[in-house]
C-alpha cells in the first residue's frame, strides 16, 4: 500500500496557509497524539506556499539530533559553522544566516515535531518568531515535554496552538476508499473509524492487517469488513510502545477495564487499588467518563483493550471475566445493561449456568439489534438446556442472518415443545417468519390462517394473525390484510406488538394510498409504543421503517429521511449487523440523494444496499432498481440496463408489495435508453394497475414521470374506457385535489404547465420543486421553461437559463431524458463557437483559432442567439448549461 492522497483538513489546511501567507507573522502550531495526522497536514500546506514571494524553510527534529547543538535545524542552516564562537556568538550568528538566505523575503519556519528540538534550535525558533518578524509553523505531540523557547511561542502570543482534532467519519471513508481502491462500506467505515478513533496511522495499520488476514470482503464493487480483528504483529507493537511498561497492581487495572469496559470506577477500584487505578488513569491508559450518575471507566484507546486481551493468558483472563460477574452481581446488577454484561462474562469465563440468564441477555442484545452478540448467547442458552426460548430466539436470529434453512431445523426440533396455546403462537410466528420471507414460501400466510383457527385465546390468535396480515400485505393482498389489521385493533386482548404490526400494515397501505397525514400518526403511535414491544419483537422495527420510509418518499420529505437514517435505529443496525435494517436503510439514502441530483451519492449509497442484502432476496430487487435509477440518472445505460435486470432476478415474490417502485425504475432504464416510447408504455401499465390497486400516492409519482418525459397533454387511455379522453394533467390535478401533502399539487402545476406550455407557469413549478430540495424535478421544469421562452423569443429565457443553472449546480452527474427534451440541438461547431463566446473571446480570436473568417463566426452566433432564445452574448453563459457537452 502506497501514499495515499490527502483528504479532509479543508479547514486547518486553509488556516495554516492563510497564517503563512497573511504577512502577520503570528504563526500556528499544531499538537495531537501520534498518528494523527499532524506531519502530513504540515506537508501539504508548505507544499503550496511560494517560495518566490515567502522563504520557506523545513525541519523535522528527531531524537538523533535532540542532544547536538542546532540538530533540528541543521537542514535550514548553512553546514560551515564559524570556530570558536561562543553560544550567544551562534545564536547571533545563525539567525543572521538565515537573514542572509530569505534575501528580503518573510520567513516561514515550518518545523515537524518541534517537541525535539535540541535547546539551540528552540532558541533561534522563539528569536526568528519574536524578533525578527518570522512565522512559525510546527507540530507538536501531546502529552510529552515540551522545550522551554517553544512553549513561549504561545504564551507570549507569537503563534496560536491548536490541538488537531481527529478525521471525521467522511474522511476515514474517502482513505478507506484510497488504501482499499474501491468503494466501502458505510457501516465498516464507521466502524473502522471508531476502532481508529480517527487516527490515520492507526487506520493504516488496521486496513494492512484485515487486507493481509483477507477481513475484506467485496460484493458489486463494494469491500466490507467482515468485522474480526486479525491484528498484525506491527500493529501488536506499536500499541505495546504507546501502553510502556505496567506494574503488576496497574496491570491488573488495564486487563480488567479491557475486559470489562465501560466498569464503574468504584467497581474497579475495589478489584484492585486506588492508587493502581489513579495511576493508570494519570499515564492516560484509562480514562473516566459519567454516565448518567455513575462514574466508569474505559480504556484511553479502543485498540488497547484489543491488545490487552489478546495478551492476557486464557486462564487469568477467565478468572478476571468470572470477577467482574461475581462484582456486580454482589452490587445487585442495578443497570438494565448489567444482565447482558454479566452473561457475557459468565459465558466467556465457562461460568455460565444459568440458561435463562443466556437467553434474557440473548434478547436484550437483539432488541439493540446486536444480531451476531444475540446469535451467540442464544446458542449457548440452547445448548445448556434453555429449551424452546433459546431455540426460538436462535431460529430467529439465524433467519436474520440469511440461514433460514438452519432456522427451521431448529425450530422443527422443539415443535414438540409448543405444547399450550401460547408457546404454539410463538411458535408459529417464527416458523411464519422463517417460511415466508427466509424461504420465499408463498402459502406461509394460508397455513398461519387455519392453524390461527386452532388457538382459543385471542391474545395468542392476534399474535398469529398480526403476522399473516403483513405476509398478506406484502404479497398485494391489501383488502385480506387491511380486513385483518382492523380485526387485530378490535380486539382489547391484543398484545402491544400484534397491535404494532397492525398499525404499520395500515400505515403502509395509508402511505401507498396518499393518506399521508393518517400515515403519519399511525407510525407516530407504534413509534411511541417501542419501548413496549421492543423486547418481545424487535423486528417489528423494520415493518415500522418500511411504512415510514415509503411515507417520506411518497411524499418527497427529504428532511424526513434524513432524519430517520440518522436516527439511533441506523447506528444499531450497522454496528449489529442486522443487515435487513441497515440495508433499507441504504435504499432510502439513495432515493433521497436521487431526487436531490446527487447521483454519485445514490449510486454509492445503493450499491451499499445490494452489497449489504446480497444474501437476502426481501429487499435486494429495491436495492438494484434504485441502483439502476441511480445509473439512468447518469446517463449510463448499460449499467443502467445490467441493474434492472438484477433487480427481476433478486425480486422475491413475497415482496410484491415493492411494484411500482421497480416499474419506475425499469421505465427510467429504457427513458435514458432512448426507448422513450417503451418507458411511457410501462408508465401508463403502471399507472392503470396502481389505479387498480388505490395506490394513488404511488400514481402520482408514475404521473410525473410520464410528465416529465413529454406526455402532460396526452391521454392516459384507461384500458376500461372510463374516462378515454382524460390526459395525465388532468388525472394529476384530479388526485391532486384528494391526497394529504403538498408534491401532489406541485406535481399536478408542473403538468398543467407543460400540457399548455406555458413558460411562466413552468418557472413557478420550478420554484416551488426547488423549495423543497427537490432538484432534478425543479431543473427539468426550469428547462422546460428556457425551452418554451426560447420558441417566443421571449426576454425571460435567459432568467430562466439562470435558474437553471443555479438548480443544476447542486447536482452532479445529470443527465436525465427530460432535461435532453428541453435542450436545443446545436450543432458541434456551433457548440464550440458559442462555449469561446460564453468565456469571453472576441469573434476576431475566435476566427483565428478555428481558421474562420469572422463573418462565419459571427453567422455561427446568430442561429446560436435564434436556438437558445438569447439576445446576445451576455445571455450566453446561462443558456450554454442546457446543451450537453461535446
Amino acid at each position: 500500500m502506497g501514499p495515499w492522497r490527502f483528504v479532509g483538513r479543508a479547514a486547518e489546511l486553509n488556516r495554516l496557509i492563510s497564517t503563512a501567507s497573511d504577512g502577520r507573522g503570528r504563526g500556528l502550531i499544531f499538537s495531537g497524539s501520534a498518528g494523527i495526522g499532524k506531519s502530513r497536514l504540515l506537508r501539504e500546506g508548505v507544499a503550496t506556499l511560494p517560495t518566490d514571494r515567502l522563504a520557506v524553510w523545513t525541519a523535522s527534529a528527531n531524537v538523533a539530533t535532540a542532544s547536538l547543538p542546532f540538530g533540528g535545524l541543521a537542514q535550514v542552516l548553512p553546514t560551515d559553522q564559524p570556530p570558536g564562537l561562543t553560544a550567544a556568538g551562534l545564536l547571533r550568528w545563525a539567525v543572521e544566516a538565515l537573514n542572509q538566505q530569505a534575501a528580503g523575503r518573510p520567513i516561514v519556519l515550518a518545523i515537524d515535531d518541534a517537541h525535539l528540538l535540541d535547546p539551540s534550535s528552540s532558541a533561534l525558533v522563539y528569536l526568528m518568531a519574536r524578533d525578527e518578524g518570522a512565522t512559525v509553523l510546527a507540530t507538536l505531540r501531546s502529552g510529552e515535554q515540551y522545550p522551554h523557547p517553544i512553549r513561549a511561542l504561545w504564551t507570549d502570543d507569537l503563534v496560536e496552538l491548536v490541538e488537531l482534532e481527529p478525521m471525521s467519519v467522511d474522511d476515514v471513508s474517502r482513505l478507506l476508499v484510497q488504501m482499499l481502491e474501491g468503494d466501502v462500506d458505510q457501516a465498516s467505515a464507521e466502524r473502522l473509524w471508531k476502532l481508529s478513533e480517527g487516527n490515520a496511522l492507526l487506520l493504516r495499520e488496521l486496513v494492512l492487517s484485515f487486507k493481509q488476514a483477507g477481513e475484506f470482503t467485496k460484493s458489486f464493487g463494494v469491500h466490507r469488513w467482515t468485522g474480526r480483528l486479525e491484528l498484525a504483529p506491527s500493529l501488536f507493537d506499536l500499541i505495546d510502545t504507546r501502553i510502556g511498561q505496567l506494574t503488576p497492581g496497574v496491570r491488573t487495572v488495564v486487563e480488567l477495564a479491557a475486559l470489562g469496559e465501560p466498569v464503574g470506577i468504584d467497581l474497579l477500584i475495589k478489584a484492585t487499588n486506588e492508587a493502581d487505578v489513579e495511576l493508570a488513569e494519570d499515564r492516560g491508559l484509562i480514562r473516566v467518563v459519567q454516565s448518567d450518575r455513575r462514574s466508569n471507566a474505559r480504556l484511553a484507546h479502543p485498540l488497547y483493550g484489543e491488545v490487552v486481551r489478546r495478551r492476557c493468558p486464557v486462564v487469568r483472563k477467565r478468572r478476571l471475566e468470572a470477577q467482574l460477574a461475581d462484582l456486580v452481581e454482589a452490587a445487585g446488577a442495578r443497570r438494565r445493561d448489567d444482565l447482558l454484561r454479566v452473561a457475557v462474562w459468565r459465558l466467556d469465563s465457562g461460568t455460565a449456568q444459568d440458561p435463562m440468564q443466556l437467553l434474557m441477555a440473548g434478547g436484550q442484545a437483539f432488541a439493540g439489534f446486536d444480531v451476531p452478540l444475540a446469535t451467540r448467547l442464544a446458542r449457548a442458552a440452547l445448548d445448556a438446556g434453555g429449551g424452546f426460548g433459546a431455540a426460538e430466539l436462535l431460529s430467529t436470529m439465524l433467519m436474520f442472518s440469511d440461514q433460514p434453512a438452519e432456522a427451521l431445523n431448529v425450530l422443527n426440533a422443539v415443535d414438540e415443545q409448543a405444547t399450550s396455546n401460547a408457546l404454539r403462537a410463538r411458535w408459529l410466528v417464527v416458523r411464519g417468519l422463517v417460511s415466508y420471507w427466509g424461504l420465499s414460501r408463498e402459502a406461509t400466510p394460508d397455513e398461519l390462517s387455519v392453524e390461527a383457527k386452532a388457538l382459543r385465546d385471542p391474545a395468542d390468535q392476534s399474535r398469529v394473525r398480526s403476522f399473516e396480515g403483513i405476509m398478506r400485505l406484502h404479497k398485494l393482498e391489501t383488502a385480506e390484510a387491511l380486513r385483518i389489521a382492523r380485526s387485530i385493533l378490535d380486539r382489547p386482548a391484543a398484545p402491544v406488538a400484534a397491535r404494532g404490526l397492525a398499525q404499520c400494515m395500515i400505515a403502509h397501505l395509508q402511505a401507498a394510498q396518499g393518506e399521508s397525514r393518517s400515515s403519519e400518526r399511525a407510525v407516530a403511535s407504534v413509534a411511541a409504543d417501542a419501548p413496549l414491544w421492543r423486547t418481545d419483537m424487535p423486528y417489528l422495527q423494520l415493518a415500522l421503517e418500511l411504512a415510514r420510509g415509503t411515507r417520506l418518499a411518497l411524499a418527497g420529505d427529504l428532511a424526513g429521511i434524513d432524519a430517520i437514517v440518522a436516527d439511533e435505529f441506523a447506528d444499531l443496525a450497522d454496528a449489529g449487523d442486522f443487515r435487513l435494517g441497515s440495508g433499507y436503510l441504504s435504499i432510502l439514502r439513495a432515493q433521497a440523494a436521487r431526487l436531490r441530483g446527487q447521483t454519485g451519492e445514490a449510486l454509492r449509497t445503493s450499491v451499499q444496499a445490494c452489497a449489504v442484502l446480497a444474501t437476502s432476496r426481501i429487499y435486494a430487487g429495491l436495492a438494484h432498481a434504485e441502483r439502476a435509477q441511480a445509473h439512468a440518472l447518469r446517463g449510463e445505460v448499460d449499467e443502467a440496463r445490467e441493474a434492472m435486470a438484477a433487480s427481476d432476478e433478486a425480486q422475491a415474490p413475497v415482496m410484491a408489495i415493492l411494484y411500482p417502485w421497480r416499474e419506475q425504475a425499469r421505465a427510467a432504464v429504457l427513458a435514458v435508453a432512448d426507448d422513450l416510447d417503451g418507458a411511457a408504455e410501462v408508465l401508463r401499465g403502471l399507472v392503470w394497475r396502481l389505479r387498480a390497486d388505490s395506490f394513488a400516492g404511488h400514481e402520482v409519482l408514475a404521473l410525473h414521470d410520464l410528465v416529465r418525459l413529454g406526455h402532460a397533454a396526452e391521454p392516459i387511455g384507461w384500458p376500461d374506457d372510463a374516462d378515454p379522453g382524460q390526459t395525465v394533467a388532468q388525472r394529476l390535478t384530479e388526485l391532486a385535489a384528494t391526497l394529504d401533502g403538498d408534491l401532489p399539487g406541485i406535481m399536478a402545476a408542473h403538468a398543467q404547465a407543460a400540457a399548455r406550455r406555458s413558460g411562466p407557469d413552468l418557472l413557478i413549478a420550478a420554484d416551488l420543486f426547488k423549495v423543497k430540495g427537490l432538484w432534478v424535478y425543479a431543473a427539468e421544469a426550469a428547462a422546460g421553461a428556457a425551452g418554451r421562452f426560447r420558441e417566443a423569443r421571449a426576454a425571460e429565457a435567459n432568467s430562466a437559463h439562470r435558474l437553471m443553472g443555479d438548480l443544476l449546480s447542486n447536482c452532479d452527474m445529470l443527465r436525465t431524458p427530460a432535461l435532453g427534451l428541453s435542450r436545443p440541438a446545436l450543432t458541434d461547431r456551433e457548440r464550440q463557437i458559442a462555449r469561446l463566446a460564453a468565456s469571453g473571446v472576441p469573434s476576431r480570436e475566435i476566427a483565428a483559432e478555428l481558421f474562420l473568417s469572422t463573418r462565419t463566426v459571427e453567422n455561427h452566433l446568430q442561429r446560436v442567439y435564434a436556438k437558445l432564445g438569447v439576445a446576445g452574448r451576455g445571455e450566453l453563459r446561462a443558456a450554454l448549461r442546457m446543451v450537453p457537452r461535446g
